[in-house]
């Protein structure tokens, strides 16, 4: 099973705001699912599905999100919780 960064979730959910909700699965698959379409391109359905504008739309700039130990532990927690390894 591959490790996921933390980062680079961050980044992703910061490059999704206003486009969609950020799902991954356990095979390291990171994508932006947009408003009304399918997550389930994949075999099964993503275990784990961020909000985007809920996680990082208070942060005024990318680096004070990267930089809060609060937001990592949470979706380090999510990511655990479904059993997915994190760098």
């Amino acid at each position: 099973m591959p490790m996921l960064s933390i980062d680079e979730i961050i980044r992703k959910l910061w490059d999704a705001q206003g486009y969609g909700n950020v799902a991954v699965w356990g095979d390291g698959t990171i994508k932006v699912i947009a408003p009304g379409t399918e997550a389930n391109e994949a075999a099964e359905n993503p275990p784990v599905v961020f909000k985007p504008l809920a996680l990082v739309g208070k942060y005024p700039m990318l680096d004070h999100a990267l930089g809060d130990t609060a937001l990592r532990q949470r979706i380090g927690d999510a990511l655990h919780d479904a059993g997915m390894e994190t760098e």
